[in-house]
């Protein structure tokens, strides 16, 4: 196929070039799609969450036939000093719903399950294929790829980057800079085995019922990050992750900091029992609005995580990955379907599709937050223990009044950070959460 004239070249075979491929073709496009994978999912081994309203607009029944793990009833969300942790969680029945709102998945399964279904729709996908780079005409417009394989070259009408948070091939092209230590994340996650019926019993969960737990505090050493825990149908998948910056500034490394995360408290007994039998490493962007790249030019556009597509706040990337995807693909096709060429101009339409979903909506809202979070690091050890120690001075019964209480409380609180410096953290942050 290599040498050969498409109308789409996709680079990547994750959420968000599935997505673009697959809508292409179904629209009757000519697509090429280039993984570097052995295959489709083959660099994922670790569990994730699926927002599936997002795939439910490209593929309105994939709940009869995708490898779904457990749909999500029940969320937690835990801010954790070194002995304990303050949290609130929401679980409700109306989450098992005939159609549910979010499944934990397992992306290698679910990777080669979503490209399969882009294959059934007439994509030719190349596997164990490196781009090395972007081809240009004389007036520099991107008009294909060249590759590691034998024949070396492909040519397109327009060329979709789905490459992931590294970008390499549009770094290589000029198309953007390296990213910043500060913009992206570095996470380790582990696989742990068990029956499904502990799992069920440790979790309070039947059928196909799952938890997410979602927790910050002084469980990352001080630096920029969060952990988590996902219950699969027969695994948990945990894992840690903190900004590149913090880490080459800490002698933490990531892996001890997973260890450290497991063997906290709360977290401890939630594993009891499991068999770890897989781990992975993953950058996650994490610039959020101010660190979204050009997405367009004259022959090419940027989807997923290489267009910097995560809220960080929510831990959604899934979503914004397929929706930037299909979003592109819609904009190609009916590029072809005027007869325009697909120039930066034309391709515009892509950013003006985008501007109308909840995609840079919600980004846009908390384009403050990484740059807040990353210069107030006492979100991430100081408040955890004070909200611990306001928790346990409250909960214990020893014949103090709740009067006395309180003041004490205060006064922690106070002592801690300070009136001015608890007033200013509130006025800081309510100004990023605009």
């Amino acid at each position: 196929m290599i040498g050969q004239t498409f109308d789409a070249i996709v680079v990547g075979a994750g959420p968000s070039g599935n997505a673009a491929a697959y809508v292409m073709a179904k629209e009757g496009l000519k697509v090429l799609q280039l993984e570097r994978g052995e295959y489709p999912g083959s660099k994922n081994v670790q569990g994730a969450i699926l927002y599936a309203d997002a795939l439910r607009q490209i593929i309105p029944d994939f709940h009869e036939d995708a490898p779904l793990e457990r749909h999500v009833i029940e969320q937690r969300l835990w801010t954790m000093d070194d002995r304990s942790h303050v949290g609130m969680h929401y679980r409700s029945d109306d989450f098992n719903e005939e159609r549910p709102n979010r499944y934990t998945i397992i992306r290698a399964e679910f990777d080669k399950w979503f490209s399969r279904k882009v294959r059934a729709a007439g994509v030719t996908l190349l596997c164990e294929t490196t781009v090395t780079d972007l081809l240009r005409d004389a007036d520099g417009r991107v008009t294909g790829v060249r590759t590691d394989r034998g024949g070396g070259t492909a040519f397109a009408d327009v060329v979709i980057l789905a490459e992931g948070v590294n970008g390499l091939v549009g770094r290589r092209a000029g198309l953007r800079g390296d990213p910043a230590p500060e913009q992206v994340a570095l996470a380790v996650k582990e696989m742990h085995f068990l029956p499904r019926d502990i799992i069920e019993n440790r979790f309070n969960l039947r059928g196909g019922e799952g938890v997410v737990i979602e927790a910050m505090g002084t469980i990352t050493a001080g630096m920029t990050g969060t952990g988590f825990l996902y219950t699969n149908q027969e695994s948990l998948s945990i894992g840690i992750g903190c900004l590149v910056s913090d880490f080459a500034d800490s002698p933490m490394t990531p892996y001890g900091l997973l260890e450290a995360f497991k063997n906290h408290p709360s977290i401890r007994p939630l594993l009891a029992q499991s068999e770890c039998k897989e781990y992975a490493a993953h950058l996650i962007p994490e610039g959020g609005y101010r660190a979204i790249p050009e997405l367009v030019g004259d022959g090419w556009i940027v989807v997923g995580d290489a267009g910097q597509f995560v809220n960080a706040v929510h831990r959604e990337g899934s979503n914004l990955a397929m929706t930037t995807g299909r979003l592109a693909a819609e904009t190609v096709v009916a590029l072809k379907r005027r007869g325009d060429k697909a120039t930066a101009f034309h391709l515009a339409d892509y950013k003006r599709r985008l501007e109308e979903t909840f995609v840079m909506k919600d980004l846009r809202k908390y384009k403050g937050i990484p740059s807040f979070l990353h210069g107030n690091k006492q979100i991430f050890g100081l408040y955890p223990r004070l909200f611990s120690a306001a928790a346990q001075t409250w909960l214990r019964v020893d014949g103090t009044d709740k009067r006395t209480k309180e003041k004490e409380i205060l006064a922690s609180f106070r002592k801690g950070r300070t009136l001015p410096g608890l007033i200013g953290d509130a006025v800081k942050l309510a100004r990023a959460w605009r």
